[in-house]
């Protein structure tokens, strides 16, 4: 091309672009043309560079023509929806002191709203040059745009058809963690085209089944745009959890089965339709970056130095993730980010909630976690933030990384403290009555403060990190062959038990246990305060071969497997009877908590914690090491909230036996009653809840078995 011809060709480009505005960030289309924003608070120049529709051929860079409040933007009447784009930012590549621009390398952008295309794995996708002796300090002129996936300028229009969701009240809350994709890749009313998508979990049958649970709401594993780790592809395997985010505003594209945005929204009203709530769990604590090793696909070529955070020397990078790299929400352009991102999804996308992973990275300072740190002030100040379900994963690897029950009033945290101690007290562990006490009644030792409620304790004995419910029940020690990784060994302190056998057994006796063992810890799980979460696939009995750590297998140790046999039936309808009576009883969705309170009016206490004598705990029944037994009334006669009345709630009674022997436990006696309806036995798990047992009757508990009784009354009675 002659000087003539370039002058031409530079005038005609920026007779194309005009100064544009700073917000939104993003390219967002106004009706006539399409703005772009984007940040970079230390970049010299931007170039956006548009390509075709198969994002395979760039056909022209265009540098955006201001710089406003360390924004970048510039306004193209001539550009459509559809159109296929991403950045080229440059700067001084100086890894010693943060900076890590390299304009030849093609970069997402961090507002995009879809991608297209799959990252390719090749030398290079890297700011610096493989193997070179300078390592990370070295840098690579080659251009990556043919291995990285493309931003997609979208049409954020939807019909909504104009209907507004009812809130799901937290204390009527039970939540669903599901995978999208294992949920449907088995399912036989998914037609093969759709499973794996979000389009397989709209299935009509499918959102049957999970809304015949009883559940609440569907919380999904990370649907965000994530990378396959390269070293996953190597070896035939793929980063199946999604815990590998790249774009915080786009979904996964292998997720979209006709490739279309409207899809997920499609799928959100489909759950709202079932009367159903959507949760996503995110990851805002790192990107799919890694270290200063990793990949430049995004932030770090946008400006490494702002969006992560650095050790001292700024080459290196704080890994509190434990995954490379951590995103640095202290700078106010990455919170916003974050913020802009979680109302995108609430406001766009029919969200009603998120699940935060290694949620303290987003609340940490340089001294450690901070309870009001920029993030919580901004989600509790903010309109629509505050009004959504907000999930923290109390811990991560950093400093004060385990923050159980001290986020601030508003949040939810998962409670790991639960999960533990259920898990020992049913093993048959000494010593844990005490603690069970406590996690049967919400963790009021770590929660009950700053007017928080019972429910902010996020009860759990399994979550997708970890056993199955199955596998808990079936195995001594963790089995991850299949990782393909010597690394890999499992949590070998999962508080797991065989009961004679590792793995599947034919023995009757082993396999009795093990399933009165799994309606124990189900039965647990429902019957505490707080609000519960349930592994999806436990309801059926769904086993992983032993694998507590399958974020790396997209097969059938992670599908569900929905040809159910007379045991998984059997245990899908004690699941559902669990969760009727919760939501049947008000008492167990109490929303204060238990304290043993005494009301002079009814001469009852709120709970009191009762031995198999029939009698209240003693302190030294407490201490008794080899007692594991207990029982607990929680009396509905001394519940008074709001506009409650005295006395309108049920009387529970539930007893826990975790002795591998039956206990004599005399039914205890109680102001106005005259017997004990038997409601739940784990023994015995069709038992008709039509025999009455009167007040004194010696119950015979048998070993490891969980009972729930309703009080009946005596109305006529006077106090």
């Amino acid at each position: 091309m002659s000087v003539r011809e370039k002058i031409d060709s530079a005038v005609k480009r920026s007779a194309r672009i005009t100064e544009g505005r700073p917000f939104p960030l993003g390219a967002t289309w106004d009706g006539q043309g399409v703005n772009f924003s984007l940040f970079s608070a230390h970049a010299t120049k931007v170039e956006l560079c548009l390509f075709d529709q198969t994002g395979k051929q760039e056909l022209e860079r265009i540098e955006l023509p201001e710089f406003t409040d360390e924004i970048w933007h510039g306004y193209m009447p001539d550009v459509r929806i559809g159109q296929v784009y991403g950045y080229r930012v440059y700067g001084p590549y100086e890894p010693d002191a943060g900076y890590r621009f390299n304009h030849n390398k093609l970069l997402i952008d961090p507002y995009a709203k879809q991608l297209i295309g799959k990252l390719k794995w090749s030398e290079h996708i890297f700011g610096y040059t493989l193997n070179s002796p300078d390592g990370d300090l070295s840098f690579d002129e080659r251009d990556s745009a043919p291995y990285v996936p493309k931003a997609k300028v979208i049409n954020s229009t939807f019909d909504w058809e104009d209907k507004q969701w009812n809130r799901i009240p937290w204390d009527k809350t039970v939540i669903y963690e599901a995978h999208l994709r294992g949920m449907s890749m088995r399912h036989p009313s998914v037609p093969e085209n759709l499973r794996g998508t979000f389009a397989g979990l709209a299935n009509k049958d499918l959102l049957d089944h999970i809304k015949s649970l009883g559940v609440t709401s569907v919380e999904l594993l990370p649907v965000h745009a994530f990378v396959h780790d390269n070293h996953l592809l190597e070896k035939g395997l793929k980063n199946y959890w999604g815990y590998n985010s790249i774009a915080f505003l786009a979904p996964h594209s292998e997720y979209l089965a006709t490739g279309e945005l409207c899809e997920f929204k499609k799928m959100a009203a489909s759950l709202h339709d079932a009367g159903l709530e959507l949760i996503l769990d995110v990851v805002y604590n790192h990107t799919a970056e890694g270290n200063e090793r990793g990949p430049t696909l995004s932030m770090r070529g946008i400006d490494n130095l702002t969006y992560y955070r650095l050790m001292p020397d700024k080459r290196y990078y704080l890994n509190d993730s434990g995954a490379g790299n951590t995103l640095d929400l202290s700078h106010p352009c990455v919170l916003r980010l974050v913020t802009d991102s979680l109302r995108y999804w609430t406001n766009d996308m029919g969200v009603d909630g998120f699940r935060f992973d290694l949620g303290t990275i987003l609340a940490r300072e340089k001294d450690g976690f901070n309870e009001r740190h920029a993030f919580h002030v901004g989600c509790r100040q903010d309109p629509t933030l505050s009004q959504m379900k907000l999930i923290a994963e109390p811990w991560d690897c950093g400093l004060g990384g385990y923050q159980v029950g001290a986020f601030p009033p508003g949040w939810f945290e998962w409670n790991d403290r639960f999960r533990d101690n259920v898990r020992s007290f049913w093993r048959g562990d000494k010593g844990k009555l005490p603690e069970l006490a406590s996690r049967l009644t919400a963790s009021g030792d770590l929660f009950n403060w700053g007017g928080r409620k019972p429910y902010a304790s996020v009860n759990f004995v399994t979550a997708h990190d970890g056993f199955s419910l199955r596998d808990l029940v079936s195995y001594n020690s963790p089995h991850n062959e299949a990782n393909c990784s010597e690394q890999d060994q499992g949590n070998m302190n999962s508080l797991s038990c065989n009961y004679g056998e590792e793995g599947p057994t034919d023995n009757p006796d082993i396999r009795a246990i093990r399933l009165r063992q799994m309606r124990n810890y189900l039965a647990t799980l429902l019957f505490s305060q707080g609000t519960p979460m349930l592994r999806a696939g436990d309801e059926i009995g769904h086993s992983q071969q032993g694998n507590d750590n399958t974020y790396c297998q997209d097969n059938e140790l992670n599908w569900l497997n929905w040809e159910l046999d007379e045991e998984a039936q059997g245990l899908l309808d004690f699941t559902r009877q669990l969760i009727h009576l919760r939501q049947q009883y008000p008492i167990l969705l109490r929303n204060r908590f238990l304290v043993g309170n005494f009301n002079e009016t009814t001469g009852v206490k709120d709970v009191t914690w009762i031995s198999p004598s029939g009698d209240e705990m003693t302190e030294d029944a407490w201490q008794n090491a080899d007692a594991s037994c207990l029982g607990l009334i929680i009396d509905g006669r001394a519940q008074v909230s709001g506009t409650q009345q005295l006395g309108q709630d049920a009387t529970l009674f539930l007893i826990l036996n975790a002795h591998d022997f039956p206990v004599n436990f005399k039914l205890p006696e109680t102001v106005k009653g005259i017997g004990w309806n038997c409601l739940v036995d784990t023994n015995s798990p069709t038992h008709p809840a039509s025999e009455t047992f009167p007040v004194g009757h010696v119950f015979v508990v048998t070993q490891r078995s969980l009972l729930l009784f309703e009080l009946q009354v005596d109305n006529a009675a006077t106090l």
